[in-house]
């Protein structure tokens, strides 16, 4: 089935949002819009009952019923590619009568059968459905697309500006802190490859997440429609439909889609979250410290009050957008995977927050992709900062006593403690650990090895191991 260009929406502003994403960060967020709002849904719904009916008629599984004409299928479809606000006003003003939102949606196509010539097809609309057939679907097709056509593209953006970087700074060596003491250098490159590559790999189970689906009615039995049409393959034509609309049959459920899915998703996305909010804090903190200098943006304000400071804005409001998003994936994922017997309604409350959820990752990924670009990595600080820490090439000496003394190079007892007792809690310079090293009977060329070697130098394989990332 060849898609139409359906109309859009996320075109018209709210009055006034009660929300952020819906106000003050809607360009960040409104590519949810067309997928994860209620208009969406509804469209969605609309979708799934009319893919449906034109299924059984397609499939002719009762006596009587026609096979449709290619007209008459362009006219069924184009009920759900026009969906648009005066559509969502209408749905509204049935929803109000019926006060219920899916038994409004099948009202409003049977409005428009007469029209199609199909009007004696009514009853077929909605047939041998329970409410949860149409919605299970019309969510499972929303999430895919929010998560495939938005959410996904935006992280992919955001790993590409993190690459780049990468390649920038591949081969600027960097004094390590580990519990934030100087520790053995790497380079800047490498520690942000190390995010790159935690993003990725949560990105692949992402991209190959399955959307699970059912339409098997009230209590998952096909009792309906075996009564109706006991010599149908019911569970046949239920996973063709299914996969027909993109997803993954689910054969054996309650009246409700179990929603696992959901939570699998919802907890690798978490976890994405989760490492990206830990780049945040160390981009943070590496621009505390000097190593990043913010490329200032004309005609901003960085404090209301002091005119000399950049604020890491950017970084410090993805985190807060990255809890709250966590706050509710995690409260999905645990919610929607149990239900009381063969059906509750605590989902439906849960489903109707998955827009917000993936819509504050969404404006994290922005607000971390602006920040990056406006990065600026500080070398002489970063030289500056190694330079003064020349201590850390105490592991690189003791390691080198410790394989000279395997090797029989006599005097090299103690390593460990003699380059603690030279070094702990003191500054070491250049000039002294070359007194220290010239006075230990190391062979010549460990000698001389150690004589050349410099913190900047002392980085081992970081600058390879940065470029993994494109592997």
């Amino acid at each position: 089935m060849t898609p139409m260009t359906r109309v859009s929406l996320a075109a018209a502003e709210p009055v006034i949002a009660l929300g952020p994403l819906d106000g003050r960060y809607r360009p960040a967020t409104s590519g949810l819009v067309d997928h994860l709002s209620e208009a969406a849904l509804n469209r969605n719904r609309i979708h799934v009952e009319v893919e449906w009916f034109i299924h059984l008629c397609q499939q002719q599984v009762l006596p009587g019923l026609p096979a449709l004409t290619a007209e008459q299928l362009t006219q069924l479809r184009q009920m759900v590619e026009t969906f648009g606000p005066e559509e969502v006003a209408e749905l509204a003003s049935i929803e109000a009568q019926t006060v219920h939102d899916v038994k409004a949606v099948e009202y409003f196509i049977v409005r428009r059968l007469d029209s199609l010539g199909l009007g004696n097809l009514a009853p077929v609309v909605h047939f041998a459905c329970t409410s949860e057939d149409i919605n299970n679907l019309a969510y499972a097709v929303g999430i895919r697309d929010a998560v495939t056509t938005v959410w996904l593209p935006a992280a992919r953006g955001t790993l590409r500006k993190l690459e780049s970087l990468v390649d920038d700074a591949a081969t600027t060596a960097m004094l390590s802190r580990t519990h934030g003491q100087p520790a053995t250098p790497t380079t800047l490159g490498k520690e942000i490859a190390v995010f790159v590559h935690r993003l990725k790999r949560q990105l692949d189970r992402i991209e190959r997440q399955e959307y699970l689906g059912k339409i098997n009615g009230a209590t998952g039995t096909y009792a309906a429609h075996l009564t109706a049409a006991p010599e149908v393959d019911w569970p046949q034509v239920a996973k063709s439909f299914v996969e027909h609309l993109g997803l993954t049959f689910n054969p054996l459920t309650t009246q409700i889609e179990s929603h696992d899915y959901q939570a699998e998703l919802y907890a690798d996305v978490a976890r994405f979250n989760r490492i990206l909010h830990g780049l945040c804090v160390d981009v943070w903190s590496y621009i505390s410290i000097g190593f990043f200098r913010q490329i200032p943006v004309a005609g901003a304000t960085g404090s209301s009050t002091m005119p000399h400071k950049v604020n890491p804005i950017r970084f410090e409001n993805a985190e807060a957008n990255l809890e709250i998003s966590n706050a509710l994936l995690d409260s999905l994922g645990a919610t929607l995977v149990e239900s009381r017997w063969q059906r509750d309604l605590t989902d439906s409350s849960g489903q109707r927050n998955i827009g917000t959820a993936l819509g504050h990752s969404v404006l994290a990924l922005s607000n971390v992709s602006k920040g990056l670009g406006q990065l600026d990595v500080a070398e002489d600080v970063i030289a500056a900062d190694l330079d003064a820490n020349w201590e850390v090439l105490g592991e690189a000496i003791q390691t080198v006593m410790r394989a000279e003394a395997v090797a029989g190079v006599p005097g090299m007892d103690n390593p460990y403690e003699r380059l603690k007792e030279l070094t702990r809690g003191r500054r070491v310079d250049a000039q002294k650990l070359k007194e220290f090293v010239s006075g230990l009977g190391l062979s010549a060329q460990a000698e001389q090895r150690l004589k050349n070697l410099t913190p900047a130098d002392y980085t081992g394989l970081a600058a390879d191991l940065a470029q993994q990332h494109r592997g």
